[in-house]
Formats: structure tokens, sequence, C-alpha cells
């Protein structure tokens, strides 16, 4: 079960940093070139969610490949 922990805390890594990037490359830099309007939104992607969903999934990952959850077995 340990290792199924950590497998889970790397691809929690692995989609954090997919999900910054495609929030950041896929949905905010289209907004910033528009322009207009579109720049609440960007503004949104680049400087509230990229940031919390990126570093969360980050942080929940390492703490799962340092075995911080082994004891809830």
């Amino acid at each position: 079960m340990n290792i199924l922990k950590k497998v889970i805390g790397l691809l929690a890594i692995l989609i954090g940093i997919a999900a910054g990037y495609y929030l950041i490359i896929n949905q905010a830099v289209p907004l910033w070139v528009k322009g207009g309007n579109d720049l609440v939104p960007a503004i949104i992607y680049t400087f509230v969610l990229a940031p919390i969903i990126t570093l969360g999934m980050i942080i929940f990952g390492k703490y799962a490949l340092q075995g911080e959850f082994d004891s809830l077995d």
C-alpha cells in the first residue's frame, strides 16, 4: 500500500506541473494576447488558479513521496 501512495505522489507532482503548464500556456496566454475584457480571466488564471493548483499538487506529492501518509493504513 505504501508503494501505491508513493506512485500516487509522483503522479500528483506530474499532474500539478501539467495543470500549471496548461493553465498558463493554453488558457492565460491567448487571453493576454487578446487584451480588452479578457484580461480579468487571464489575471485569475495566471496569478490565482495556476499557483494554487500547481503548488498544492506538488506539496501533496512531496509529502506522499516522503512517506508522511504511511501511518494512515
